[in-house]
């Protein structure tokens, strides 16, 4: 239920940004110097637009998904920058061809983590090998967060006597919730230079 309310939501919310959207660049073909080219409209413009970036990749990473859909890598690329605009993440995707949504998803929720661990910066790679899918992390320093990666160890997957996390860092528990559905093995670990979580 929680996933479908996210879903809608996100569904409800991606209209009424477009219209801001589309009214500001009616202002801007407006021909009017002021206030269409203002420092106020430039920040609208670019406010909106993060806003519309974050609810995609929030549809994707929170939103009900079917076990069969797929998504591109083409897509999932896009997704990848949209989260970039909003970070100080260096991301790079090294993939091709398509994959479920689900493991969309889960890289998603990965890399969420991995920007709660890197909050000054960093480089990750995301890439996919024989094994699966490895996200793997470099920074000059991280924030250590031992009781949100106690939720991505093996042992801790698809369990629940961890202390549930705050509003901010729920993609730990949703990482682990959704790689124990998919059967798949998760793990993760980090230092003071860097991060890796693969699934």
């Amino acid at each position: 239920m929680a996933a479908l309310v996210a879903s809608r939501l996100c569904h409800d919310l991606v209209s009424p940004l477009g219209a801001i959207g589309n009214g500001v660049e009616l202002i801007e073909m407006g021909g009017q110097p002021t206030p269409a080219q203002s420092p106020e409209m430039q920040l609208i413009a670019d406010s909106v637009a993060s806003a519309r970036a974050r609810i995609r990749v929030f549809r994707v990473a929170f939103g009900a998904t079917a076990p069969d859909q797929r998504m591109s890598v083409a897509d999932l690329a896009a997704l990848v920058r949209d989260m970039g605009q909003d970070s100080r993440l260096h991301l790079q995707l090294d993939a091709t061809g398509d994959l479920p949504r689900t493991e969309a998803r889960m890289i998603l929720l990965a890399v969420m983590c991995l920007d709660t661990a890197l909050p000054w910066g960093g480089r990750v790679l995301i890439c996919r090998g024989a094994q699966g899918w490895r996200l793997v992390a470099e920074a000059d320093r991280t924030r250590p967060a031992p009781d949100l990666w106690a939720w991505l160890t093996p042992q801790c997957q698809g369990v629940g006597p961890l202390e549930e996390p705050q509003p901010s860092a729920v993609q730990f528990a949703l990482l682990n919730a959704h790689a124990a559905a998919a059967r798949r093995p998760l793990a993760g670990e980090m230092d003071e230079n860097g991060a890796e979580i693969s699934f």
